[in-house]
């Protein structure tokens, strides 16, 4: 089916798929650059192992090595996604010149002087994440450590932070989504579970009192139910991180995982929970598969769940910050950025797809036969066909064309960085 006759099929429905297109066009999607390079970063010993609840697992080639290495593979992930892409920064990826280093509490902008310019040569906003994990000073234990010292040193890090967030704001002329996340926990059933809480709040505090523009650097809270070598206990929990959140709305919002939730959970149905309290919420968009909370996201139905939450909740007018969060090591890791986001970007135009007043009037109204009939009818729509349309409008290659130009990358770059 061609594209023209996709679009009488959704007019017939009451959707026009040419303004779907264009309202994609100008939805930011923050991409992640931890996946290129395993989470390595640029701040710490390229053989140090990762700690703090997190891990990479495989060994495919071509893992990015360099500053220079990494921004080679995130432009061949640029050339192949449709749509906005925003970068999403971790603190460890500061790059240092002429034999220059800075230790996380003292790190400042003009450590992420390479990564403005690169984002103002291809129009990109950024956003950013302070890094508590994968360094000695996790004890290990970062902002909830019992040791004064150890929190310190925490506690500049993420104020050092926020100045660079600001930087980053500046610079780019876009917000920039703040997200403090720790591994902080026990492996075995803990004999204090309130006292580390008391101390992780009382660090937040301290580092949002670093002065920053709420218009323009968001910082957010992300919790997680458990990681790696902390199974028993997690500081940062889901009811933690949302009551900070919600006690202080004047200075920071609630960042939501969908791979940090029991197995049962589901972030689609928290979306519209949030919102009806929040002005403004982000979300990190992963795939969940058991206890591992970082998988390449696919078109499954979850995300399509995520998505219609969001455009049903009028969450891309600024309401929803999005951006991805996954590392898998076992495959072509610049395939699956692409194969990520690409999904993602599908799942928002299915949503945009979707005759949203009619099932509502529907739901209201208590026809629930036809609200399950329609809802079912409208998955076997002519999606691939305004899919193929989005691709050519943003002037990226279509499914089963992009494939082919990643493999070849692969054997001209990545295998030859041993």
């Amino acid at each position: 089916m061609s594209y023209e006759e996709a679009k009488k099929r959704y007019a017939s429905v009451g959707i026009d798929t040419d303004a779907a297109i264009a309202a994609l066009k100008k939805v930011p999607v923050s991409l992640h650059c931890w996946q290129g390079d395993d989470v390595h970063g640029f701040d710490t010993d390229p053989d140090m192992p990762l700690t703090g609840g997190i891990q990479t697992t495989g060994n495919y080639p071509g893992r990015a090595r360099t500053p220079e290495e990494l921004m080679a593979d995130l432009d061949t992930v640029f050339a192949m996604v449709p749509g906005q892409p925003k970068m999403n920064l971790h603190a460890c990826y500061a790059i240092f010149d002429n034999g220059e280093w800075a230790d996380r509490d003292k790190l400042e902008p003009k450590h992420f002087k390479k990564w403005v310019d690169f984002c103002k040569q291809r129009g990109l906003g950024c956003d950013f994440n302070p890094t508590f994990f994968s360094h000695p000073k996790c004890d290990p234990l970062t902002l909830s450590s019992p040791n004064p010292e150890t929190r310190k040193f925490w506690i500049d890090h993420g104020k050092a932070c926020i100045r660079i967030s600001n930087y980053l704001a500046d610079e780019l002329g876009q917000p920039c989504t703040m997200n403090i996340w720790t591994g902080d926990g026990f492996k075995d059933i803990p004999a204090d579970r309130m006292g580390p809480r008391v101390l992780y709040r009382e660090s937040i505090d301290e580092i949002l009192k670093e002065p920053y523009d709420f218009s323009k650097v968001k910082p957010c809270i992300e919790s997680k139910v458990f990681g790696i070598g902390v199974e028993a206990y997690t500081v940062g929990s889901a009811e933690f991180a949302l009551s900070y959140a919600a006690m202080n709305t004047d200075k920071c919002i609630p960042l939501m995982d969908n791979g940090h939730y029991h197995p049962t959970e589901v972030v689609s149905d928290k979306i519209p929970a949030l919102l009806a309290f929040f002005p403004e919420i982000a979300l990190h968009i992963t795939r969940p598969v058991r206890w591992d909370s970082d998988h390449v996201v696919l078109f499954d139905d979850e995300t399509k769940e995520i998505a219609k939450e969001i455009v049903r909740c009028g969450g891309l007018n600024g309401r929803v910050n999005i951006a991805l969060d996954y590392f898998d090591a076992s495959v072509n890791r610049v395939a699956a950025w692409i194969t990520g986001f690409r999904n993602v970007q599908k799942a928002l135009l299915n949503a945009l797809l979707q005759p949203v007043d009619e099932l509502k009037a529907l739901q209201d109204g208590g026809s629930f036969t036809k609200l399950m009939v329609m809802q079912e009818e409208m998955k076997t729509m002519p999606f691939g066909d305004v899919w193929t349309e989005y691709c050519r409008v943003c002037g990226k290659p279509a499914d089963g064309e992009w494939l082919p130009q990643i493999e070849e990358y692969e054997k001209k770059v990545l295998v030859n960085r041993v």
